[in-house]
């Protein structure tokens, strides 16, 4: 299997995203960190005193050297001592209270970030869906998030407490030796050159990783979800060797960001190292000459080496930096993600058809589809589509393979948008609706049920809002899906990640039930019977009979038995409705629909035509 890595995609244009500056991406997090800013501006504000309490040391080492220990006053170093331990533990309490300011805001910050993420994936559609690699979005809401958090909690606040921490240091340097100050700020030019080059090169490489990081991820949760394909093809040797193929890629793009940290922290630590050793040189010579005193020399080589942290910890809080503004780009090339066909009827006015007489029901009004990848030159998937399906009606809807049959009810409840055409519900367009109305008057099933990590009972209830333990014994008795109450804990039972706990036909079976939980108005049925054994496919269309009776329902069929459930039935033909008649009228003055139907009902057909009448 080959593995790809993904490029880092703008979601909209699908091109790469342009670099932005680390300041101006991290401004993008103010409206998540606006709710806690107090605790977050006290912990900044004790972090800076803090710090420069640190500075003060220096001081009273100097007046301990000109005063006490010049004089030989035991009394005054005792005093002088016992003022550098109160600094100290001053010092040291004030850090601890900045970290107890910013954890439980910092740890809400991230979770409400994660809710927001999880909030928003939900009501984008489902050709973003489609798009994105869904490793991809999980790594952006746990690593990345994960990574905004600790830099709100340690590289923001020190990035200013170091910076004011370094300001204050030059100034008491500079009042007190101003020539050897001077001496000291000399690597900071190249310092700043250097910096900006570290930022611009460690951008690229840092985005490259957390991409790469989400395609391993992307390949992690195929292995685990597909580990049944994986095992019973026995490809768990080329699984692994794709996996470490990828592993190998982060690592090399790894090494490459260690390199660079590397090269730009020993820079950082050797111009201001070489600055210090000219200035003890310096300083030295000044004290033997008599134009400085020791004391003074202590104080300032003490300033110097206290604000070697600062200064050296730039490396390394701006690599932090880098990486978490690459994280906030990640973050919000979803966040930002508003396609044409994500824009919410609820936030335009609702234009309400006027019902007219003959216009209840479902209907396609010259509905035209094509997904949005597709090349400008190709054919739409659908071409033209006309059909109404009648208040009270059941319409089949049946096609060769590849002819748009599940495009078309994916129409219906907006999953997909028109790309021309409408689609009405009982003469109303449902581009004119919210989504939620929609969704509330319209119920799915599809052929590949999707089950959640919750209890059979709950996932047949998430067809409904408000539904009760009535509707769902009704949703299960309709879709021969009692079995339920034979598990361990009944309806109360856990069906595991995927459903996978139960049978193929199982899980059909309560998607089914959880499409008629809610009695819908309008009904949506893609090929819902196809695992089903015989026997229980007859049992379940005995009782989905009951149910069509009251709804308007379009159902997507491959087997005679789903088709004469139907009233009428479609035939789809390259994307376009060929014909509509009963299933017996279509059998009878259609080739290809005969031809469609040949291989699942050969016998069936021949004597029906001999009858000439139509079978109940």
């Amino acid at each position: 299997m080959a593995v790809t890595t993904t490029p880092p995609r703008d979601p909209e244009s699908g091109a790469a995203p342009r670099h932005r500056s680390t300041t101006r991406s991290l401004l993008r997090l103010w409206p998540y960190v606006r709710p806690v800013r107090a605790r977050f501006f006290t912990a900044a504000g004790v972090a800076v005193v803090a710090s420069c309490l640190g500075l003060v040391i220096p001081l009273v080492l100097k007046w301990m050297v000109d005063g006490p220990v010049a004089d030989r006053d035991p009394s005054g170093v005792w005093l002088g001592g016992a003022l550098l331990l109160a600094l100290g533990v001053a010092e040291a309490g004030l850090f601890g209270l900045r970290r107890w300011l910013v954890a439980r805001p910092l740890a809400s910050v991230e979770a409400s970030m994660r809710a927001s993420l999880y909030r928003h994936l939900q009501r984008l559609p489902v050709s973003f869906h489609d798009r994105w690699a869904s490793g991809q979005l999980l790594s952006r809401a746990t690593t990345d998030l994960m990574l905004l958090r600790l830099f709100l909690a340690f590289p923001l606040t020190f990035l200013v407490v170091n910076g004011v921490t370094i300001l204050v240091g030059f100034a008491i340097l500079l009042a007190q030796q101003w020539t050897l100050g001077l001496v000291l700020l000399i690597p900071a030019v190249p310092l700043m050159i250097f910096c900006s080059l570290f930022e611009t090169r460690y951008a690229g490489v840092a985005r490259t990783v957390q991409d790469q990081t989400g395609d391993l991820t992307t390949v992690v949760e195929e292995g685990v979800l597909g580990i049944r394909i994986v095992k019973g093809f026995g490809r768990h040797r080329s699984q692994a060797r794709a996996f470490r193929a990828l592993s190998e890629r982060v690592r090399a793009t790894e090494l490459r960001k260690a390199k660079l940290l590397a090269t730009i922290w020993a820079l950082i630590m050797t111009l201001p190292e070489l600055a210090i050793g000219a200035a003890l040189i310096l300083g030295t010579i000044q004290v033997a000459d008599g134009d400085l005193s020791a004391g003074t020399l202590v104080a300032f080589l003490s300033t110097a080496l206290a604000l070697r942290w600062p200064v050296e910890s730039l490396g390394f809080l701006l690599a932090l930096s880098q990486d978490s503004a690459t994280a906030t780009d990640r973050f919000f090339e979803v966040m930002d993600a508003t396609p044409a066909d994500a824009a919410d009827a609820a936030d335009r006015p609702a234009s309400v058809v006027p019902r007219q007489r003959g216009e209840g029901g479902l209907r396609f009004e010259g509905v035209e589809f094509r997904y949005g990848d597709t090349p400008p030159d190709a054919p739409p998937v659908l071409r033209g589509v006309d059909l109404h399906i009648r208040p009270g009606e059941t319409m089949a809807l049946v096609g060769a393979t590849g002819s748009g049959k599940t495009t078309l009810t994916a129409l219906v409840p907006r999953l997909h948008e028109v790309t021309r055409g409408r689609i009405t519900l009982d003469g109303r367009d449902i581009t004119a609706l919210p989504r939620d109305e929609v969704r509330a008057l319209v119920a799915v099933a599809f052929e590949e049920p999707t089950l959640f990590s919750a209890t059979a009972g709950e996932n047949v209830l998430m067809g409904a809002d408000g539904a009760d333990r009535a509707a769902l014994t009704r949703a299960l008795e309709v879709a021969q899906a009692e079995f339920v109450h034979a598990l361990p804990r009944g309806t109360d039972t856990e069906v595991g990640e995927q459903g996978l706990s139960l049978s193929g036909g199982q899980r059909q079976r309560l998607a089914l039930a959880r499409a008629v939980v809610g009695a819908p108005r309008f009904l949506v049925l893609d090929d819902p019977l196809s695992a089903l054994d015989v026997h229980t496919e007859a049992r379940v269309e005995a009782a989905l009979r009951q149910v069509l009776a009251t709804t308007t329902a379009l159902v997507v069929a491959h087997r005679p038995s789903t088709v004469l459930l139907a009233d009428r039935v479609a035939l789809l033909e390259d994307g376009r409705i060929a014909a509509v008649g009963t299933h017996h009228q279509l059998l009878r003055d259609n080739p290809a629909y005969r031809a469609l139907m040949s291989g699942q009902e050969g016998d069936d057909g021949g004597s029906e035509d001999d009858d000439g009448k139509d079978a109940p």
